[in-house]
């Protein structure tokens, strides 16, 4: 069983891990502890993650309100009573449409069983999620840390997450992100709330400089 996290031990382990990284200590000391970023283990929530791939945030959330006004629940089977042409009414394109009932399918017919990835290991998960369409490992690392709470991820395909990094190291634009490894496996076995704290980073940053963009 892999290793996980919760409310109890967050902060403890932002804590160890400051103590361990000079970079990480100031970001919390900076801005504090990171949000404890959670979802349930729901289609919903695996449809939210499908959605933001390699999109805004605030565009899969957009199209996730959208799907909920329409339906009120997001369940498998209301899904699949949908058009192609109401989901794209919500903003799906033409290939997460695509992604979308094949999970729904998956879950239907039994194949997939999201309560049975919460007994797996982190490589049990991602070979059972990588086998589905448009499921890549972006995908399957934010279930991993948003849903069932693995404690030593690192999201190699987040853009943000490896951009606080470079600039928290000070490493040049030319920097390799497969070269990513050799500085966060540093944090293990905390790779996923080390993240956090570079997610966090990453979000305050914004906001200053949106700040100051309006003065």
């Amino acid at each position: 069983m892999s290793h996980q996290f919760n409310h109890s031990n967050f902060h403890h382990i932002c804590d160890a891990l400051a103590a361990l990284d000079e970079d990480l200590n100031n970001i919390l000391k900076k801005y504090g502890y990171p949000p404890l970023w959670s979802r349930p283990n729901t289609f919903e929530s695996l449809v939210h993650i499908i959605l933001e791939q390699q999109v805004s945030l605030a565009s899969a959330l957009s199209a996730l309100n959208k799907l909920k006004g329409k339906i009120q629940e997001i369940t498998p089977d209301a899904v699949m009573k949908l058009t192609d042409e109401e989901l794209k009414a919500c903003y799906f394109s033409r290939q997460k449409i695509v992604y979308v009932r094949n999970l729904a399918e998956q879950i239907i017919n039994g194949t997939l069983s999201l309560h049975e990835l919460e007994s797996m290991n982190d490589q049990q998960v991602r070979q059972r999620l990588i086998s589905l369409k448009g499921i890549g490992n972006w995908t399957v690392d934010i279930y991993l840390i948003f849903i069932l709470h693995h404690a030593d991820i690192f999201p190699l395909g987040d853009l943000a997450a490896v951009s606080a990094l470079k600039k928290i190291k000070k490493l040049p634009a030319s920097f390799n992100s497969a070269a990513t490894p050799a500085i966060s496996d540093h944090w293990k076995p905390y790779r996923t709330i080390a993240t956090m704290l570079l997610w966090h980073y990453y979000l305050e940053e914004r906001k200053s400089v949106h700040a100051e963009s309006q003065l």
